[in-house]
C-alpha cells in the first residue's frame, strides 16, 4: 500500500499534508531533497496517531522543528517527516522562580520576547538561536555561556509507542551540544523552563547586546544551519580552520564563511553533496595540518 494511502484515513486536515515536499522550504540551510510524506504536526494525538500508523505499516519517522540545525540529503527524506508545531505558552510566578511551560514546537526568539515583555530574565543569550525550543532541548543548544540545561526543569515526550513520558533535569544526560534525546529515541512534546524576574529594560539591553555581536561575527545573512562544527576540548576549531587557510574556501555554492569560518554557508544553489565535500575537505586539511578531528554540530539526515 502506498504512502498517501496508509496517511489518508487519520484524523489530520488535509493543508497540512505534503507529498513529494522540498525540504529546502524547511531548512534555514535552504537545502534538501523532497520528504517523501511532510506533516506539520499541531497537536500531541496526531504524534501518537501516526505512529501506530507507522508502526503498523513498518514506515520510518523523522521528526524536525524548525530545520536549524540540519542539513538533508539531496535525495530527501523517505517515509514520514513530522515538522513539530506544538505551541504553547504558560507563565507561573513560584515565589524566586518563575515556571514557563512551553510547547516544543515554540521558537525561542519569540519566547524571548514574550519573556522579555513580562520581565523575565534567563533567555536573553539564547535569543538569538533560531529553533524551537524542543530542537534546542535536544541538541542543549547555548550561546554567549548559556545553555538549555542551565533553564530547564522538566521535559515530557512521547517515545515511539505513543507513550508519554517525563524527564527530571537530572535525567536528561546534558552534555555539549546533546541530551537523552540524542541518544534515545523519544519525541520532545512540552518543556518546563526555570526563570527568574527581572527588569525589562536589562533584559532588553542585554538582548540587544547579544543580537548586535551575533550580526557582527556571524554570517546570518546567509542561508546556514548554523556553527557547523563543534568545538574542540582543546582549540578553538574556528581558529585551525582559518589557520589552515580556509577562510572564504568554496565548493559549489558552499563556502567557508569569510566572516566567521566555524560556519559553511548557501552563497545561492549549494546542494548537500556539495556541503557535505567541503566539511569533509575541512576536517582533512585541519587534521594534516595540526592533528586535531573536527566534528559536525550539524546533523545530516536523509536517504544518501
Amino acid at each position: 500500500m502506498g504512502i498517501e494511502k496508509q496517511i489518508e484515513n487519520l484524523k489530520i486536515a488535509k493543508e497540512k499534508i505534503f507529498y513529494e515536499e522540498p525540504m529546502e522550504k524547511h531548512t534555514t540551510f535552504k537545502i534538501g531533497g523532497p520528504a517523501e510524506c511532510f506533516i506539520k504536526i499541531e497537536q500531541k494525538e496526531e504524534i501518537k496517531e501516526i505512529l501506530k500508523l507507522a508502526k503498523k505499516n513498518n514506515v520510518s519517522v523523522t521528526i524536525i522543528g524548525n530545520g536549524s540545525n540540519l542539513l538533508v540529503s539531496d535525495k530527501g527524506i523517505k517515509g514520514i517527516t513530522l515538522m513539530i508545531k506544538l505551541e504553547k505558552i504558560d507563565i507561573q510566578e513560584k515565589n524566586e522562580i518563575v515556571e514557563v511551560t512551553v510547547g516544543s514546537g515554540e521558537k525561542l526568539g519569540k519566547l524571548a520576547q514574550i519573556c522579555w515583555q513580562k520581565e523575565i530574565t534567563g533567555l536573553e543569550e539564547l535569543a538569538g538561536i533560531p529553533g524551537t525550543i524542543g530542537g534546542a532541548i535536544r541538541m542543549n543548544a547555548g550561546a554567549y555561556g548559556r545553555e538549555m540545561k542551565d533553564i530547564v526543569q522538566t521535559v515530557k515526550c512521547l517515545d515511539y509507542q505513543g507513550e508519554e513520558k517525563e524527564f527530571a533535569k537530572e535525567e536528561l544526560a546534558f552534555d555539549y551540544r546533546s541530551s537523552i534525546f540524542k541518544k534515545e529515541k523519544y519525541i520532545i512534546t512540552e518543556v518546563t523552563l526555570a526563570l527568574e524576574k527581572g527588569k525589562k529594560e536589562e533584559i532588553k539591553k542585554k538582548m540587544e547586546e547579544y543580537a548586535s555581536a551575533r550580526k557582527e561575527k556571524q554570517p546570518i545573512q546567509y542561508p546556514s544551519a548554523g556553527s557547523t562544527f563543534k568545538r574542540g576540548t582543546d582549540f578553538i576549531t574556528a581558529k585551525l580552520i582559518d589557520e589552515a587557510g580556509l577562510k572564504g574556501y568554496a565548493i559549489g555554492d558552499a563556502e567557508v564563511s569569510t566572516k566567521h569560518s566555524g560556519f559553511i554557508i548557501n552563497k545561492g544553489k549549494a546542494t548537500a553533496k556539495d556541503v557535505l565535500a567541503l566539511v569533509e575537505y575541512v576536517q582533512n586539511k585541519v587534521y594534516e595540518k595540526f592533528h586535531k578531528k573536527i566534528e559536525l554540530e550539524i546533523e545530516v539526515i536523509g536517504e544518501k
